[in-house]
């Protein structure tokens, strides 16, 4: 991954072993990007950090690097309170009572991130991501240190979703390719559906005659369109007393490649969740244009 240097913030587990200070000074020496997790914000918006049995400080013009912050930065400093945050240590200090106390700057490890993505991955590239918001358009996604980027609502899947809370949870670990990068805004777009598999690599996964899981995501007058998995959809009659979004088990009448449908039949509603999300790419990049199925559009 070629933002394997500069993970999202909470991507990894904190570390809580205790260091010696000898390893700190080894870390500010080198400029290494760490984590760590803040506590609180004080009435300075400065932010008090522990890492690795130590107290920090991230001063609050060091909280932010001003290209990514977005519209308000004082909510970009105030929501990292009870989450990790990634810093470079920039100086040590010792207490009255002996203790070391660590200066901090979040925004020299989002510069490092940022000067690297831009540099290190063009279109196509995919990168591990974390969701950090949901809007009605699409998903927010930390690619780096907090450098947020943009996964549109149309990128997410090949089935259709009328919002990214049907897919995602803030929080949740994503692979995602890079879709657009403006480098004069330093600003990335990102895609989802290129990694989530063909319709023939999805359609394997299932046979004739087998009775599975599945979403209702759209009705129409002709039937229902049930998602077997976020990239494949089939379609069934309709039946009364289904909504959008339904959970429900179907029984698989037919899969045709050649014309890429399959035909089913609902059974019933279930209490089914989401499954974890399957990646047919991992790492590398995704070509563009993307082709989903033979004879079938590309974006």
């Amino acid at each position: 991954m070629k933002n394997e240097r500069f993970l999202p913030e909470g991507y990894a587990p904190l570390s809580t072993l205790p260091l010696p200070l000898s390893n700190l000074e080894e870390l500010m020496e080198q400029g290494a990007v760490v984590e760590g997790m803040v506590l609180r914000c004080d009435a300075r918006h400065d932010l008090h950090v522990k890492f690795c049995g130590y107290d920090g400080l991230i001063p609050r013009e060091e909280a932010v690097l001003p290209e990514i912050s977005g519209a308000d930065r004082e909510i970009a400093v105030l929501s990292r309170v009870g989450h990790s945050a990634a810093f470079v240590i920039t100086g040590i200090d010792i207490d009255g009572g002996g203790r070391p106390r660590l200066r901090l700057s979040r925004r020299r490890a989002q510069a490092m991130a940022l000067e690297h993505l831009l540099a290190c991955c063009p279109v196509g590239t995919v990168v591990r991501g974390r969701i950090t918001h949901l809007a009605r358009f699409g998903a927010f996604v930390d690619i780096g240190c907090g450098v947020v980027a943009l996964l549109p609502l149309e990128h997410i899947s090949v089935a259709r979703i009328s919002h990214p809370g049907l897919r995602f949870t803030v929080g949740q670990n994503i692979l995602a390719a890079v879709k657009g990068v403006d480098i004069g805004a330093k600003r990335f777009t990102l895609t989802h559906k290129e990694l989530l598999g063909t319709w023939l690599e999805n359609a394997a996964q299932f046979a004739p005659g087998e009775t599975v899981t599945g979403f209702v995501r759209g009705i129409k007058d002709y039937g229902v369109f049930v998602e077997l998995t976020p990239n494949l959809s089939g379609l069934a009659e309709g039946r009364e007393g289904l909504a959008e979004n339904d959970a429900v088990s179907v029984f698989i009448k037919s899969i045709r490649p050649e014309q890429q449908k399959i035909k089913l039949q609902i059974i019933q509603k279930t209490e089914q969740r989401p499954q974890p999300l399957r990646y047919f790419v991992t790492g590398g990049t995704v070509q563009f244009p993307w082709q989903y199925a033979p004879g079938a559009g590309t974006e």
